[in-house]
């Protein structure tokens, strides 16, 4: 199989993500049902529900503009240009994750059929610019 154990790997961890996020979403929905339940003591049900909804409505738009304004501070930071491979490879996968798994299959692919072929382009890509010499 391509990749035994980095595959493997990558299936264990999307699995324990998985049943992280499910356990997650049950815990929401049994804390929904026990404020509903406990409001209902207090309120008519309709009532509860609608305090409930609120509730849970408010948290969400306070972890939305939360996120919204960190991904603007670190959107901020992120404007200087990277000047590594690897500094270029790692912005490359946060801005477009798609394209740079693409770009990564085909450096691999690259690698596997003509290792000299990959060592060129590596090169090309840490070679440094070169301004123009002034002659004295």
């Amino acid at each position: 199989m391509f990749g035994g154990g980095l595959a493997r790997g990558l299936v264990k961890k999307a699995v324990a993500a998985s049943a992280a996020a499910g356990a997650a979403l049950v815990a929401v929905v049994a804390l929904g049902a026990a404020i509903f339940f406990a409001l209902s003591y207090f309120l008519v049900p309709v009532a509860a529900a609608a305090v409930t909804f609120l509730l849970f409505s408010i948290v969400a738009v306070v972890v939305v503009l939360t996120l919204v304004a960190r991904s603007d501070a670190e959107d901020e930071l992120e404007d200087d240009e990277p000047t590594g491979l690897g500094a270029r490879a790692y912005s490359l996968f946060r801005q477009r994750p798609i394209l740079g798994t693409v770009a990564a299959l085909a450096g691999g692919w690259i690698f596997l059929r003509n290792p000299a072929l990959a060592t060129m382009v590596a090169a090309a890509f840490t070679e440094k610019p070169h301004g123009r010499s002034r002659r004295r």
